[in-house]
């Protein structure tokens, strides 16, 4: 399609948009009878588009889902107020944003009704602006990297000052850039004026209205801000003077960079404007102006790092100091990465900063729309429960060719002396083809880009940026001439990429052949597309910019060499193919530098991430923790506790990797692992030294253990042993202490597990054990343990790992059904309904209802007696043909804890200076 249909189409397309539902998904008869209306409509106005290609793009936009939110809520000295206000406020500033963002954004309309939810919930959380009295509220959203967390909290914002917040302060990460960025987006979203050119948006002479002030028939609202977008545009004292703004009288927003200086600035000018003396501690309180704090990257620069007793860190104090400074202030912090902020000590307290950042109100997760492009669909995700896995999207590409290019260890003074490696040479290529295959799709004046980030050394950067530049130029040149050797050789070289690697993957992504692109489409495209390219360093030292919002009508192609700036918060726009190599040790870190993840409409098949195979494994175990840090949250909300109750359990790492940076967490340099409620399972084995083996022997003398203390019941189905009323000693000692597993399998440790199992047993808890050897009929692997034959079980090898003959992963042991056949019919009935419970209105992976089909998980596990603990063991077929003996898995179902919540792993300090790689190093600071 060319631009002009595209046009036609984005005209066709607001016109069917109104004729849909704006509540629920439309079904097949309201998409074709709002299609046929758009292009009856459309051809009124002089539009010709065509039938099918409208309903295309109408479909894209309905057919994208997404999940509530969930949360954890204190609500003591809360009052309750959003309801009543929804009636006697007039929301003309969300009314607003709502609109620019179907039409202007041309975002869908479920994700749009999504955001009006989720911001709904969280602005219920806080303490309604109008309330009398003194209050403070602290929150937390957890979203996840490039998923739209601006666009919600600006959404949020606009409900805020709807509400009657009249100074809003967004706190937009410790750099320039990226300060500036975030304010753009609050002049499109919030403001309606180009903050560079006016300070408030009556001003008189001043017409430069953008986003939701250039829409037509929109009215204007009062607002106003003392920053702007240009580099330079944080907050000054003398503007601030200057402009004689007084606050109260209608909303101020203010986009701040998170320095302790510019900070301090902000609060002194406010408390001598607007500030009383408190009779009590002599400073000065702003009185019935409530503030609202958003907090971007919350995790980043806020949290306190210093030690026990020592005063709080400039910026967190800082932070703290504004908020102590109103007598009315809500903070709710945004984050893709909480880790840092949970670790925050709910009790800590100062003498003049009061409480710490810990979101002691509330902590609410947000779930990323269908169409998001995260780690979980990148790398893949081992699924629980009754969910289906999700396999790895075939985007990601290995590197193994650049040691002798950039060591993965080098210093900020090494000389880049060997040329670029084929590795990125396929790279560049990549990218090249993906930017001409986007203009043949039609998409043409629209951004591009592509990350490279090897190193966090600003001069190696800016000798790869020049190395990159002189390949792009010797590309550019060779394909001018278009009957050259050269341009031969070239189009060859990306004609074969094409034909082995883009046109199989698109065809992965797309089974309708007509959609495809042939390679003349796409080379045709090819010479205009490098000739538009550009090579930029971002970082602190270069004078490069990513300039995309002046660039918006015609669209950027840029290759993007850089490291911090590009690491945290900054936004490459048409992000599609990522070179990078750069390890960190901690979760956070690591997250946060895949700036890859977000949408890519219309061009999803064509990203690629080039990148070590040690870091997508690195990635795979963050996925997979983060999930389940998500889903704790969401259980823990089900059952109703508050964020002070919750204990954080983040999975530890089998790499090296930690949680987060040690001085975000002084609690914890030690990893609280807890089996409390938890369902504790294999599924790594070990394959060498006798591993089986010795496993499968330890067995055969546990059953003659067991069989001591009482004979098995022999499940008449299955030909299953159980025993009950099983000690603890027993099976810790029996079953646990001689267990032998994998040593990538930090998180089930055997010593841990039986260490925990004694802890509780001295307190009177897990002493009444079942124990189940679970056997399959018709099995084709027989086993003989003690005098019974029992049918050894199958499971499929994990899609997500990666092959290793010393280790067989699977994706889990535990057949969900046996978890609950210890459970008396009561406990039974009661987790059965608990766990209905806690998935009504949520939905599974394909955006249906989640309907789930037995009791398990936690909502199972609170039915447990603290006595009372199931223990499964799964003999299972080993992958080798002919085995000798099975492998032997366990899934343990534990009761929750009165007594002991958690057992402590303590990382010491020589391994975080060996070799810590900190941003702030350099570059600017079922049974088969």
């Amino acid at each position: 399609m060319n631009p002009a249909v595209s046009k036609d189409l984005s005209f066709a397309l607001k016109v069917a948009i109104q004729f849909l539902p704006e509540d629920r998904q439309a079904t097949s008869d309201e998409v074709t009878k709002a299609v046929e209306t758009a292009k009856m409509v459309a051809g009124l106005n002089g539009v010709t588009v065509e039938a099918v290609d409208l309903r295309k793009l109408v479909e894209s936009r309905t057919t994208i889902f997404q999940e509530s939110s969930a949360g954890l809520s204190d609500s003591e000295n809360h009052v309750r107020w959003l309801p009543d206000a929804k009636n006697d406020r007039s929301w003309a500033f969300w009314t607003r944003y709502e609109r620019f963002l179907k039409h202007s954004r041309g975002m869908p309309l479920q994700v749009v009704n999504s955001i009006d939810r989720t911001t709904d919930e969280v602005l219920g959380e806080l303490e309604d602006p109008h309330r009398p009295g003194s209050w403070r509220r602290m929150g937390l959203v957890i979203g996840q990297v490039q998923s739209g967390k601006t666009g919600q909290f600006i959404g949020l914002a606009a409900k805020a000052a709807d509400a009657g917040y009249r100074l809003i302060v967004v706190f937009a990460g410790v750099l320039n850039d990226l300060r500036a960025q975030t304010q753009l987006r609050v002049d499109e979203g919030l403001l309606g004026f180009d903050t560079q050119y006016q300070l408030r948006s009556d001003q008189e002479g001043a017409d430069r209205y953008i986003g939701v002030g250039a829409m037509a028939g929109e009215p204007r609202l009062h607002v106003a801000s003392l920053t702007n977008s240009t580099e330079k545009g944080d907050f000054d004292r003398k503007t601030a003077s200057k402009a004689n703004l007084p606050i109260g009288n209608f909303p101020v927003v203010l986009v701040v960079k998170k320095h302790p200086k510019i900070i301090d600035y902000l609060r002194t000018w406010v408390t001598e404007v607007h500030g009383v003396e408190d009779p009590k501690t002599g400073r000065k309180i702003v009185q019935d102006i409530p503030l609202f704090v958003i907090d971007d990257e919350a995790d980043n620069a806020s949290v306190n790092t210093a030690g026990d007793g020592a005063d709080p860190t400039s910026i967190n104090a800082a932070i703290r100091k504004l908020l102590t400074s109103f007598d009315k202030s809500s903070y709710v912090g945004y984050t893709a990465t909480p880790y840092a902020n949970i670790y925050i000590d709910p009790d800590a307290d100062h003498d003049s900063l009061g409480g710490d950042l810990f979101p002691e109100s509330f902590i609410r997760t947000l779930r990323a729309p269908s169409n998001y492009l995260g780690p979980e669909r990148l790398f893949g995700l081992r699924a629980y429960a009754e969910e289906e896995d999700i396999d790895p999207l075939p985007l990601v590409r290995h590197v193994d060719d650049t040691e002798n290019w950039v060591p993965e260890k080098h210093k900020s003074g090494f000389t880049v002396t060997a040329e670029l490696p084929d590795s990125l040479r396929r790279a560049i290529h990549s990218f090249v083809l993906t930017c001409a295959a986007r203009r043949a799709r039609g998409q043409v004046d629209v951004h591009n880009s592509m990350l490279v980030h090897v190193t966090r050394f600003t001069k190696v950067q800016g000798q790869v940026r020049d190395q990159i530049d002189d390949y792009v130029r010797l590309l550019r040149n060779g394909l001018r001439d278009r009957y050259g050797a050269a341009s031969r050789a070239h189009m060859n070289e990306l004609r074969l990429m094409w034909e082995r690697d883009l046109e199989p993957t698109t065809a992965f992504f797309t089974a309708d052949e007509a959609e495809r692109l042939s390679w003349e489409q796409t080379a045709a495209e090819i010479l205009p597309a490098i000739q538009k390219l550009e090579v930029k360093a971002i970082n602190g030292v270069a004078k490069d910019v990513l300039d995309y919002y002046s660039n918006r009508h015609t669209g950027m192609y840029v290759i993007a060499v850089g490291g911090q700036k590009l690491s945290r918060g900054l936004t490459l726009e048409g992000l599609s193919v990522s070179y990078y190599l750069r390890f960190a040790k901690t979760y956070d870190t690591l997250l946060q530098m895949g700036r890859w993840f977000g949408y890519r409409p219309g061009y999803e098949d064509l990203c690629r991430l080039h990148t070590s195979p040690q870091l997508v494994a690195a990635y795979e175990e963050i996925t997979a923790a983060t999930d389940e840090l998500r889903r704790d949250i969401e259980e823990m909300a089900a059952i109703g506790f508050t964020p002070r109750e919750f204990g954080l359990k983040v999975r530890t790492s089998s790499l090296g990797l930690s949680i987060t940076a040690a001085n975000k967490m002084r609690q914890g340099t030690r990893v609280r692992l807890s089996f409390s409620g938890e369902l504790a399972e294999t599924t790594i084995f070990p394959l060498t030294n006798g591993n089986p083996k010795h496993n499968f022997d330890s067995l055969q003398t546990f059953v003659g253990m067991l069989s001591a203390h009482t004979a098995p019941e022999v499940d008449p189905k299955t030909g299953s042993l159980v025993w009950s009323d099983i000690p603890a000693e027993l099976v810790a000692s029996g079953f646990f202490d001689p267990y032998k597993s994998a040593p990538e399998a930090n998180r089930i440790r055997p010593d841990a597990i039986s260490a925990y199992i004694q802890q509780c047993a001295k307190a009177g808890e897990l002493g009444r054990w079942a124990v189940r050897i679970v056997s399959r009929r018709g099995a084709d692997m027989s086993v003989d343990l003690a005098e019974y034959t029992l049918g050894a079980v199958t499971r499929a090898a994990s899609k997500t790992a990666r092959p290793d003959s010393t280790k067989h992963t699977i994706k889990r042991i535990l057949n969900p059904k046996d978890e609950s056949l210890d459970l008396d019919p009561e406990q039974y009935e009661a987790a059965w309904e608990a766990t209905k419970k806690a998935a009504e209105g949520r939905k599974n992976r394909n955006g249906g209802p989640l309907a789930p089909t037995l009791p398990t998980g936690e909502p199972l596990r609170w039915q447990r007696r603290p006595d009372q603990a199931h223990l499964l063991i799964y003999l299972m077929e080993p992958p080798e043909a002919n085995p000798v003996v099975p492998l032997i898995g366990f899934a343990v179902s534990f009761p929750f804890s009165k007594a002991y919540t958690a057992t402590e792993y303590v990382v010491n300090a020589p391994w975080w200076k060996d070799d810590s790689d900190d941003l702030g190093d350099e570059d600017g600071a079922e049974d088969a």
